[in-house]
């Protein structure tokens, strides 16, 4: 008879919710692609160059991920002055991350590329949307690094719980390797 507790290899509800809401996330953007490729074949559809600053981005995204690996990796070995300073340097990676995004489609619109309105062309326009929609899930990656950078940062009775900092690598390696997937695709179909 077996003396273990049974409840023990149970996933926490909270990752079980995480791994549903990410599931659907994917079920969106392989729409969301789906469409781009079947608007792509109908005509008219405008090619051009990712700007450079997409590979910048690329590049911050992924440092970012080891810098929250690490930073999970020092809070279980209760290093918590590294652990501050890696969750701090995520959180500015995760801002560069949305800022370089932005400024790519500033480019765009400089070389004349119009994303929205009247002139845009659908190429630019599922561009903006779908890279947008990643953006808005960066951006809630970086609103989960905030809440556990003040956590780390305020508390006066210390809780090692690793669950919130679990949640939120898991979350943070997702939103990185959907933008990996993103900008392959970009490349290589669109």
């Amino acid at each position: 008879m077996s003396t273990q507790n049974p409840t023990s290899s149970r996933i926490h509800p909270h990752k079980f919710t995480l791994w549903v809401a990410m599931a659907s996330i994917i079920m969106m953007f392989a729409g969301f692609t789906s469409a781009y490729i079947v608007k792509m074949n109908e005509g008219s559809w405008l090619k051009f160059q990712l700007p450079s600053i997409f590979w910048l981005s690329t590049a911050i995204i992924l440092l970012s991920s080891l810098t929250l690996h690490l930073a999970g990796k020092s809070f279980k070995a209760r290093e918590m002055a590294r652990y501050r300073q890696l969750i701090t340097v995520t959180a500015v990676l995760g801002l560069a991350f949305i800022l370089c995004q932005y400024f790519g489609f500033r480019s765009l619109e400089k070389q004349g590329i119009e994303l929205i309105g009247q002139r845009s062309n659908s190429a630019a326009s599922y561009l903006l949307v779908i890279t947008g929609m990643h953006m808005l899930h960066v951006l809630g990656g970086v609103i989960a690094i905030a809440v556990i950078l003040f956590l780390a940062y305020s508390r006066k009775v210390k809780n090692y719980s690793p669950l919130p900092i679990e949640l939120t690598t898991i979350y943070w390696h997702f939103v990185d390797v959907l933008w990996i997937y993103l900008f392959i695709f970009y490349h290589f179909v669109g």
